[in-house]
């Protein structure tokens, strides 16, 4: 009915993690958010609350009522269990099923991720079967028989850590009329740059059986979601509207997580992003991250609007807003002529930088922030990060969100995206833009203030 809810792990008793209950923030825009006042399920004798989702039962085929919210979480105590909690009051208060535990296996499985499968007129739940890095998928008519179908994941992909927060959804492949189902897996440690992070399967689901495309050596790929340090645990929202896949991370790394230099808060979400399928230039099927379309609703003046610049080695420079603790976004199309490469600077007074350089004949973008600000309170927090571009080696435009922690780059409409927390002693002021061994081009430079 137009409201987003967003229900994260939360303890209520200090920033520290223990004490797990879900709390709960709702949404008109996915940019104003409310919190409410209580969290919606709290832990209890089966243990405490650790993350899960929540669809509409249209049909009550739970028995909880027609539309009502169910919501299916992991019980955490001696023991993972899987428990149901249902809501006849549009989300805003949950009660607990009195035959929890619903769903019990015998080792560590946790994060359950349901949804209605139109085409076989059942629940498909996707569970983590975190130790033996595993996704197992169940079957259900009414939410509390569960039948296991199939497990996927043994061996293949990134396998370090333990995996954990599943999501499986079907989208269109950009340009065709192919359809591709994608399955999220949630892994710490493991990511490309230490820690914890997303990898995704591109395959085929037939409500029972998920089977990843292979490459063209016949092996299963390791792909990644996002190329930063700070994207983990990466879900979507059920039923939102228009067959948008929205998604939401939890914008921090396992490595320094309790560590971070914020007080009061422990940890923020990713912007919201939208999910698209497309074809890469090897052939292979990639998810691409946008930012939500609401979020332009966010720009307030803008603050410099650059058609063309020429640049060389030596650096040209821009002021960024001062507003609003310097929180702002750019956008940015670089043209690399003949450099071989070409290096976006945020600095502030105090010398503190973020350096993300283009490779034009490796095809990347780095984001170094070994120099960013406060970086000593982990030794795992100074770092580059560094993404391929999925780009033909020319052209890469950039749509870059500057908060008072954390930047976000979205590079080739949502091709590519690098996520990193940078907490500077004081805001970025200015961007400058050199290249090296040739002269470069900027064009459509625009710096907007945000509200």
């Amino acid at each position: 009915d137009g409201v987003w809810h967003l229900c994260y792990q939360w303890n209520p008793y200090g920033s520290k993690w223990q004490n797990l209950s879900w709390g709960h923030s709702t949404s008109p825009d996915l940019i104003h958010w409310t919190r409410m006042d209580d969290a919606v399920i709290e832990p209890d004798g089966l243990g405490m609350i650790f993350s899960g989702s929540s669809a509409i039962d249209k049909e009550n085929s739970a028995g909880f009522g027609k539309d009502a919210i169910v919501a299916m979480y992991t019980s955490a105590a001696a023991s993972q269990i899987q428990s149901l909690a249902w809501s006849d009051d549009d989300g805003m208060t949950f009660n607990k099923y009195p035959g929890n535990p619903v769903l019990t296996l015998d080792s560590e499985a946790r994060d359950p991720n349901m949804f209605w499968n139109p085409d076989t007129k059942e629940w498909t739940l996707v569970l983590a079967h975190a130790l033996d890095h595993e996704m197992l998928i169940f079957t259900s008519p009414d939410m509390k028989e569960w039948t296991l179908q199939s497990r996927f994941g043994r061996g293949l992909g990134a396998q370090d850590g333990v995996w954990e927060c599943p999501d499986l959804f079907e989208l269109p492949v950009e340009g065709t009329d192919e359809k591709k189902w994608v399955l999220l897996c949630n892994l710490n440690p493991g990511g490309p740059f230490g820690g914890s992070a997303t990898q995704y399967f591109i395959g085929d689901f037939d409500g029972k059986t998920f089977v990843s495309d292979t490459d063209a050596s016949g092996n299963v790929p390791t792909k990644w979601l996002d190329f930063g340090k700070d994207h983990y645990a990466t879900v979507s929202f059920s039923d939102a509207p228009d067959g948008r896949r929205t998604v939401i991370g939890w914008m921090s790394n396992w490595q320094y997580a309790p560590e971070v230099p914020t007080m009061q808060f422990r940890s923020a979400n990713t912007l919201p992003r939208e999910i698209g399928l497309f074809r890469g230039a090897d052939g292979e099927i990639y998810a691409s991250s946008t930012p939500s379309p609401e979020l332009e609703a966010l720009r307030d003046r803008l603050t410099l609007d650059v058609k063309s610049k020429k640049i060389g080695k030596k650096p040209v420079s821009f002021r960024l807003p001062s507003e609003n603790d310097g929180v702002c976004e750019i956008l940015a199309d670089v043209n690399p002529g003949n450099a071989a490469k070409v290096n976006l600077e945020l600095s502030n007074s105090k010398g503190e930088k973020v350096d993300m350089i283009y490779d034009v004949n490796a095809r990347t973008l780095s984001f170094d922030r070994r120099e960013s600000g406060i970086v000593d309170f982990s030794q795992d927090f100074p770092s580059v990060t560094v993404s391929p571009t999925f780009g033909d080696g020319k052209k890469i435009s950039l749509r870059i969100f500057i908060d008072r922690s954390s930047i976000e780059v979205f590079g080739n409409n949502g091709r590519f995206v690098m996520t990193n927390l940078v907490f500077p002693n004081e805001p970025y002021s200015a961007l400058s833009v050199k290249s090296e061994n040739g002269t470069a081009k900027l064009s459509d430079l625009r710096i907007y203030s945000i509200k």
